[in-house]
């Protein structure tokens, strides 16, 4: 599960999109994906499902509101119009999915054990995608080798954000909880590997503008 923290670190990133007034190469894979995931833990922490988890209803909860803001300002800002399509068709899939598992959840499954297990394998499978969308990010970063559009904060909130859920799973003994933050790491090492190739290159960008005037 990804925390308020890491949403509220990709402000950054929306600025640029706002001053530059287009995505660019940004992906909107990783809200998609971590609004997925936010929505299924949504479902495993109401009480008719899962008992005393309203800490993941109420972080899980405001992150799928920024998330849908977020969303919502990439489509705004994307001229691609089959990008917003595309978006706009994911986003419809996603909430009839989590519809269509709650109900079936409420009708079909009578004991909070077994609707609590049935939850949370579902939201470990949801957590592949938010943890694997930035992939997409990672590997731009390696073509281009510039960490431009990997911000540093989320990079790093991500990583503590999979440390801090980790430890709360282990303290609760809840195993649907404990996530791993492997991607969150190796993130800061592409980080850490490219930063250097990225001032170089803004530094040439800006000589040739420079020139260019």
């Amino acid at each position: 599960m990804r925390t308020n923290s890491s949403d509220f670190y990709l402000h950054d990133t929306f600025i640029q999109i706002w001053k530059k007034g287009s995505v660019e190469q940004y992906s909107p894979v990783p809200y998609l994906g971590t609004l997925a995931n936010c929505m299924v833990w949504v479902l495993y922490g109401v009480p008719w499902v899962t008992s005393d988890s309203t800490l993941v209803v109420t972080i899980n909860g405001s992150g799928t509101v920024i998330e849908l803001v977020y969303i919502a300002f990439f489509i705004f800002f994307c001229s691609d119009r089959r990008k917003r399509i595309r978006m706009l068709a994911v986003l419809a899939l996603e909430v009839a999915f989590i519809s269509i598992v709650n109900s079936l959840v409420l009708t079909l499954v009578h004991t909070h054990s077994q609707r609590s297990r049935i939850a949370g394998i579902i939201g470990i499978l949801f957590n592949i995608p938010m943890y694997a969308a930035p992939l997409s990010v990672m590997k731009l970063m390696i073509q281009s080798k510039s960490v431009e559009y990997m911000p540093f904060f989320l990079s790093l909130a991500s990583f503590a954000n999979g440390v801090c859920w980790s430890v709360s799973a282990f303290l609760r003994l809840d195993l649907f909880i404990l996530v791993g933050s492997f991607l969150g790491f190796a993130q800061l090492i592409l980080y850490a590997t490219y930063y250097k190739s990225t001032k170089e290159q803004a530094t040439v960008r800006r000589a040739q503008e420079g020139l260019s005037l």
